[in-house]
């Protein structure tokens, strides 16, 4: 059986959308599982080995460049790609007009949500068969519940699989899915802070992270702060700088972040998506939120993986400490 899925983006909805491949190899052993990305997010789906190839696109670039000549070349070539092959499935789990269209122009049955269930209801029109599935589930849930009804296996009790995003913090022998820890890392235990995030809103104070950053310091965890673009590298720096033997790490890719975060005892981190690559990679993971909800789109992965706050709410530091000492001595 061949299965294409189409989840481009973002960086969350497509950790998200991990479990659904496990789910896939599950039901159909031997399943040839193809995934179409967003570029800039192709290395998640490399992480499951279920997956046999990923196949990226550049909505975001494209959009930015439609007078350019590339841009119409590495367009048409993409459509070659994705209608080159005949797929038994072809899941769209994102319910985006953008994703139906991606999705249409793949050989098989298209399959999505239903008008009512897409978070933009016109996408439904470009799908063969269109499932209802509730809107008050979990992200993760909503996936796994629409590729069930899609492929017609079951997610009910007893039936019902443990939760299973493919990856793992502790690779098997031989594995090279994750990258070995890189020289700078600390020797002994430390700590991932994920203090960046794409809106103003979801920031955390800087003075609860230094307090966070020296409890856990109390507990002989060092601090690795990570960060993306130069204003979330000044700010890890002035935090890791306030800490003691504190590390702001370079510039990393996703797939030397995940070898990162797979390292760590724990990570906390605010409303981006690498904190829900933390949890996903089995990780004592808690989520600080401050300017969304995390009861639909919160990090989920059973006991390990707390979410903390909520929209115009955010977490104490004494909350977050105290909650960080119960993941890491349960």
């Amino acid at each position: 059986m061949r299965i294409l899925l189409v989840k481009t983006s973002s960086l969350g909805d497509v950790i998200h959308n991990l479990p659904v491949v496990s789910d896939l190899a599950r039901n159909f052993p031997g399943a040839q599982i193809d995934w179409i990305v967003e570029e800039a997010f192709a290395a998640i789906p490399r992480l499951h080995p279920a997956v046999r190839r990923v196949i990226p696109v550049a909505v975001r670039r494209w959009r930015k460049n439609l007078l350019s000549p590339r841009t119409w070349r590495e367009m048409r070539e993409f459509r070659r790609v994705i209608s080159a092959d005949f797929h038994d499935a072809v899941l769209d789990t994102q319910g985006l007009l953008k994703s139906a269209l991606i999705a249409h122009q793949a050989r098989g049955p298209r399959l999505g949500l239903d008008r009512d269930s897409a978070r933009e209801p016109l996408a439904a029109r470009f799908y063969d068969r269109s499932f209802a599935i509730p809107k008050n589930l979990h992200a993760v849930e909503r996936n796994r519940q629409l590729a069930a009804a899609a492929l017609a296996y079951s997610l009910t009790a007893p039936l019902l699989p443990a939760l299973d995003y493919g990856i793992r913090a502790l690779t098997p022998a031989g594995s090279e899915r994750l990258p070995s820890p890189a020289p700078w890392l600390p020797a002994g235990d430390y700590a991932v802070l994920l203090t960046a995030t794409s809106r103003t809103d979801k920031e955390w104070p800087e003075a609860d992270w230094i307090a966070l950053g020296r409890a856990l310091g109390e507990r002989g965890l060092r601090c690795v702060l990570p960060a993306g673009s130069a204003v979330e590298r000044e700010r890890a720096a002035r935090l890791a700088a306030a800490l003691d033997g504190a590390i702001a790490a370079p510039p990393l890719d996703i797939a030397a972040l995940a070898g990162l975060m797979a390292g760590a005892r724990i990570v906390i981190g605010v409303d981006t998506g690498l904190t829900h690559l933390a949890a996903a990679l089995d990780r004592p993971t808690v989520g600080i939120f401050c300017g969304s909800d995390p009861r639909l789109t919160g990090v989920f992965a059973g006991e390990r993986a707390i979410n903390l706050g909520g929209s115009g709410a955010p977490p104490a530091a004494q909350a977050v400490i105290a909650t960080c000492g119960e993941l890491l001595h349960p």
